[in-house]
């Protein structure tokens, strides 16, 4: 009789661990949030030990692009990414007919136009090359860029989406080239000016406050967000990480680490 209470008491404690390990697979799986190197991997690497804290561990997979990182949220193969603005991942949805959403708003990186050739951007020579990111989104926000410094006129001159097409005044008969992002610091020696993206600059070794040529001001609308599947969004892991993104350690560490080229959002 001693050995079936026995028995049973160690059944009851296996079923309740079972029990136990089914109810909450969620609070212990790692996050597994998509992000380009600098600043926005560095940000989460920073917030790991937080988010363990908050028993909502994260696993950050890094791309170099800025194709995948979506891509592969939308396929399920990540749960969240973080590197992108409203407007890329608006031209990203309706060219892939992805449904992927914003969560919130983390920092801003004022876009910056770099030369190793001149010393401003007065110093542009007539006929000059310059490089510019070929996504829609990051074109039209180049071109603003170039538009506050002088250089070019737009045919409407608060559209972030416009084209080398679009340009009305070009007084000094610049050439464009439209190149992906994550390579044109490569080509900076190539070319008269190119616009960079401050995560693409700063892995490069540029640093935007003092190397930029122009740079876009604080109150630029560009902000980086977290991102995930609607589906998703209410998620505890995805909001504790929200959380956590916007925290005023965040803030902290973002401006003593990247003293004024990445700006915590609003």
């Amino acid at each position: 009789m001693t050995r079936r209470l026995i028995l049973l008491a160690a059944a009851s404690l296996i079923v309740a661990a079972c029990s136990r390990g089914e109810a909450t697979p969620d609070a212990e799986a790692a996050l597994v949030v998509g992000a380009t190197a600098v600043p926005h991997a560095e940000i989460l690497e920073f917030i790991e030990p937080l988010m363990a804290e908050r028993g909502a561990p994260i696993e950050v997979r890094v791309f170099n692009d800025y194709v995948q990182p979506n891509v592969q949220l939308a396929e399920g193969r990540i749960d969240a990414n973080y590197f992108q603005t409203k407007p890329y991942l608006d031209e990203f949805n309706a060219a892939r007919s992805t449904n992927l959403v914003t969560v919130a708003g983390v920092h801003v990186e004022p876009l910056g136009a770099y030369s190793r050739r001149h010393a401003s951007i007065e110093a542009v020579p007539n006929g000059g090359e310059v490089a510019l990111p070929n996504d829609a989104s990051n074109t039209g926000r180049s071109l603003l860029l170039l538009q506050s410094a002088g250089l070019i006129q737009l045919r409407d001159g608060d559209n972030p989406l416009q084209t080398v097409r679009d340009i009305t005044g070009n007084p000094k008969g610049l050439t464009f080239r439209e190149i992906e992002a994550a390579t044109i610091p490569r080509i900076l020696d190539q070319v008269d000016l190119a616009v960079i993206n401050t995560n693409y600059a700063l892995d490069a070794g540029l640093n935007p406050r003092t190397d930029a040529r122009a740079l876009e001001g604080g109150d630029s609308p560009y902000v980086n967000y977290l991102v995930a599947r609607p589906e998703d969004t209410n998620d505890r892991r995805i909001q504790t990480l929200a959380e956590v993104l916007r925290s005023q350690e965040v803030r902290d560490f973002i401006a003593e680490k990247y003293d004024g080229a990445v700006i915590p959002a609003a």
